[in-house]
């Protein structure tokens, strides 16, 4: 596997909770406010600021404060590490499946 193992683990980590797939799921649309991110859940300030922190070590996510507004943001390309392995994945089961292919072709009678 190529040297970004560590990121792909961080995402990965990362986005396993569903309070904070659903928080990149909204930053996808466009930048927020915490508040706003803070909204549909149920949660108090303290737990989604620990969700947005985890984000932020991950590299997913970024954020700026202007006063006393902190606004958050979904990195680009942050999630182009997940694309690049789930693709090598795919590869790989690809040709899995083609050498079972060949297996299963060459077990399977043939009719005359």
């Amino acid at each position: 596997m190529p040297n970004y193992r560590q990121e792909v683990d961080e995402v990965l980590r990362a986005l396993a909770d569903p309070t904070r797939r659903a928080v990149v799921e909204r930053l996808a649309e466009s930048p927020a406010v915490v508040s706003d991110l803070l909204a549909p859940f149920s949660m108090a300030l303290p737990s989604l600021l620990q969700h947005l922190r985890v984000l932020e070590d991950a590299r997913v996510v970024t954020s700026s404060k202007q006063g006393r507004v902190r606004t958050v943001s979904l990195r680009p390309g942050a999630l182009d590490v997940l694309h690049l392995w789930l693709g090598e994945q795919r590869t790989s089961a690809e040709r899995q499946a083609d050498r079972l292919g060949v297996h299963l072709a060459r077990m399977t009678p043939k009719e005359s």
